[in-house]
């Protein structure tokens, strides 16, 4: 029974690992969308999101099944409960980059706007939080998951920012109110992300060291940092 379990942890590993980069490259399509205001690369985000729902199923459905079968205890237990709970959140991460890709068709036909936020900045700090949040699964690391939450209020701030920006922009070109608003959604879903991201990385670190951070993450520190 033990070497079927341990193919079964290893198959369930993998899924878990294919259904990241899946959503992953979901996130890197709709930015693009977003950025090059491209409609037919948005289109397929939106229209693909169905694949990553179904895994979603197919993956809780595993860890249950696993739990059921083989009662598994200590690490592997944490195993099991660190990826239906990062499941749910790389559906959720999918469903976002369906949100941004429904923004980037709605602007793709309209005017662009001259605000001055920094977009591509905000995107490349979200997707360099979610592709660590996803190494440090890969590997095990804990010192790579705590990054990922240190990262997560300078995404915070940018977000804070745009708000400011399109208060001011409705005030300015209140004519421009529907575009500006899709723009502050846009961003508002990069913050989700990113939150979304650090959940993931916390998970990792329950998982290798069996604690909880979510709600005191400012007491850990990566390893060989003083605290």
């Amino acid at each position: 029974m033990t070497i079927h379990f341990e193919r079964e942890l290893d198959r369930l590993k993998k899924r878990i690992l294919s259904l990241g980069a899946m959503v992953e490259e979901r996130v890197r399509m709709a930015i693009k969308a977003m950025e090059m205001r491209d409609r037919k690369l948005a289109e397929k985000v939106i229209e693909a999101d169905h694949e990553i729902d179904q895994i979603e199923v197919d993956v809780e459905e595993e860890c249950l099944k696993i739990l059921a079968l083989y009662q598994p205890v200590a690490i592997d237990l944490r195993f099991i409960i660190a990826v239906i709970k990062i499941n749910n959140d790389l559906e959720r991460i999918g469903d976002l980059a369906v949100n941004i890709a429904e923004r980037a068709a709605f602007l793709s036909t309209q005017k662009k706007l001259d605000i001055p936020f920094d977009f591509p900045g905000m995107a490349e700090k979200t997707q360099s939080m979610l592709k660590r949040s996803l190494d440090s699964l890969v590997n095990m690391d804990i010192d790579l998951a705590w990054e990922v939450g240190a990262s997560d209020d300078e995404v915070d701030a940018i977000n804070r920012d745009m708000y400011l920006q399109v208060q001011d922009g409705i005030r300015k070109n209140i004519d421009r109110m529907e575009c500006l608003i899709h723009l502050l959604q846009a961003s508002r879903h990069l913050e989700r992300i990113a939150d979304l991201a650090t959940n993931i990385a916390e998970d990792v670190i329950y998982m290798v060291k069996g604690e909880i951070v979510r709600h005191h993450a400012e007491d850990y520190k990566p390893h060989g940092v003083n605290q």
